[in-house]
């Protein structure tokens, strides 16, 4: 996996999700290695980009609405955001943008 995304000309979409974790992270490596092998088989994605320091932030990029909205709702990803919410993060905040531009080398 590239460490930067390459992605196609805009517009597409990105997801951001910041968070803060928990001192308990049992089974949470694991689970977010699974949520990226899946998310790879889904419709309409186009990558992912992640840094975790204090705040972590993880980035996907999606070609359209409607595939954010069936990856949201996908079972094995409802799984994961309950065992988030339940046990990982202390906070965490997802943010929905369209990308109009992009550039770089």
């Amino acid at each position: 996996m590239s460490l930067i995304v390459n992605t196609p000309p805009p517009p597409y979409y990105a997801v951001i999700f910041t968070s803060l974790q928990s001192d308990n992270l049992e089974g949470y490596v694991e689970m977010a290695n699974k949520m990226f092998e899946l998310a790879q088989q889904q419709a309409g994605f186009l990558g992912i980009e992640s840094a975790r320091e204090e705040v972590g932030v993880t980035v996907s990029y999606w070609s359209d609405l409607a595939s954010i909205k069936r990856w949201k709702s996908h079972s094995e990803h409802l799984l994961a955001q309950q065992l988030g919410k339940k046990c990982w993060y202390t906070a965490y905040k997802t943010r929905i943008a369209r990308v109009e531009r992009d550039y770089g080398d």
